[in-house]
């Protein structure tokens, strides 16, 4: 194909795909929120205590910091490997393919291990507050699962973006960025069985009765709900939802049950994290991920290309690289997304419940189990935040039951 040809073919592609794609992303990133809710102004010593807020703001203080030193520490440490990428390749032994995966492993194990300090550094915070009740070796030692179920399917990632791009040329991004996509459905079906050894039957059959009533007046058939054995290594409380289709379920921590919160409170919750279910968040997101993968891999691609492209073996410390700053600049907006989708369930959950008294509660006790701060600075709610502010979300709770009493 004449370079010429290939311009227009991906004009044209690009005439196709762009419209398709801002059509994906307009109906991802509708919602059930009305668009004309307005929430009332609350100041922060309005809804928490003054010496909450002050040790609240004091704790959060340091994991900031910890976490800007991780980020300059991390991108200077890759910043260096992708400089010595070849010659570090140059001296593995095997196949391109095997000394792709192999530079891999060593580059994830330097991070792992520059990383190893902040963390104990955190962990230590955490314990002097009493957030954590997790001794050092087990912090070190306990996620092993994870790190290998991180390792292994980066390796994968790799191994097939190596091969196309050897045997596909320069347009490998396309394919790689499809591949991507369905990796990562992949790694959100089988994510539940990373957490299996942790979780638990929901043993108190009346709770689990109230929550399947609130799974039907949300739309959802059966659905399992479990225990994760969190208190041993914490006193946070959270609930979370995992898996898709056949794995997908709601897990409660077992620092929600020790009777520091209220029914009430267990039932917002529950119905939070139900409407990540009936509103389809995971999939969702998995869209959002699925829209991103092309141009991502596209990125990649092109700057990997520097070194003879994702086909050479000494590229793989600047993709890595490459991949952490684009997870990095992106950070604002997959932000803004996935706040959207939580903004979203707290609604649903206060549809589902119609108990805003005992969503404000769960938020203000929230904020002072595990030291949240309820209105972070705009830098950090922008780049860490997953989530509303516990302000922004009592303020929704509000807003909520204002409409209902007019």
């Amino acid at each position: 194909m004449s370079e010429m040809t290939a311009t227009r073919t991906g004009r044209a592609t690009l005439l196709v795909a762009g419209p398709l794609w801002l059509l994906a992303a307009w109906l991802l990133w509708r919602t059930q929120v009305p668009g004309s809710l307005e929430l009332p102004p609350l100041r922060s010593r309005d809804v928490f205590a003054e010496a909450e807020l002050r040790e609240a703001t004091a704790y959060a203080r340091v994991p900031r910091v910890l976490w800007l030193l991780w980020t300059v520490v991390s991108l200077a440490l890759l910043g260096l490997l992708a400089w010595r990428g070849p010659r570090l390749a140059a001296r593995l032994p095997g196949r391109p393919l095997v000394r792709g995966v192999v530079l891999l492993l060593l580059v994830l194990a330097a991070l792992w291990l520059v990383r190893l300090p902040v963390g104990l550094a955190g962990q230590w915070w955490r314990r002097r507050h009493g957030v954590s009740r997790q001794p050092y070796l087990e912090y070190v030692l306990s996620p092993w699962l994870e790190l290998l179920a991180t390792a292994g399917l980066a390796c994968v990632a790799l191994a097939l973006g190596m091969l196309m791009a050897r045997r596909l040329g320069p347009g490998w991004w396309l394919a790689g960025g499809l591949a991507l996509a369905v990796l990562g459905s992949g790694a959100l079906l089988l994510q539940p069985l990373v957490l299996a050894p942790r979780l638990e039957p929901l043993r108190d059959r009346t709770l689990a009765g109230q929550i399947e009533a609130l799974a039907r007046k949300q739309g959802i058939g059966a659905i399992d709900v479990e225990v994760r054995r969190a208190s041993d290594r914490t006193r946070r409380a959270n609930a979370e939802v995992a898996g898709l289709g056949p794995t997908r379920r709601v897990i409660l921590w077992d620092t929600l049950l020790d009777g520091r919160f209220a029914r009430g409170e267990v039932l917002v919750i529950a119905a939070h994290e139900l409407a990540h279910v009936s509103r389809r968040h995971l999939l969702r997101g998995l869209g959002w991920f699925a829209l991103a993968a092309v141009p991502g891999v596209f990125v990649l691609a092109a700057v990997t290309g520097r070194q003879g492209g994702l086909a050479e073996p000494g590229a793989v410390p600047l993709a890595v690289l490459t991949v952490v700053l684009l997870l990095l600049v992106t950070a604002p907006l997959t932000n803004v997304i996935s706040r959207r989708y939580e903004a979203e369930a707290d609604w649903v959950a206060l549809e589902t419940t119609r108990d805003p008294g005992s969503a404000r509660a769960l938020l203000r006790r929230l904020s002072r189990t595990g030291l949240v701060d309820p209105d972070p600075p705009a830098w950090s709610y922008a780049l860490l935040s997953t989530h509303p502010s516990l302000l922004e979300r009592v303020a929704m709770a509000e807003a909520w039951r204002l409409g209902l009493e007019r």
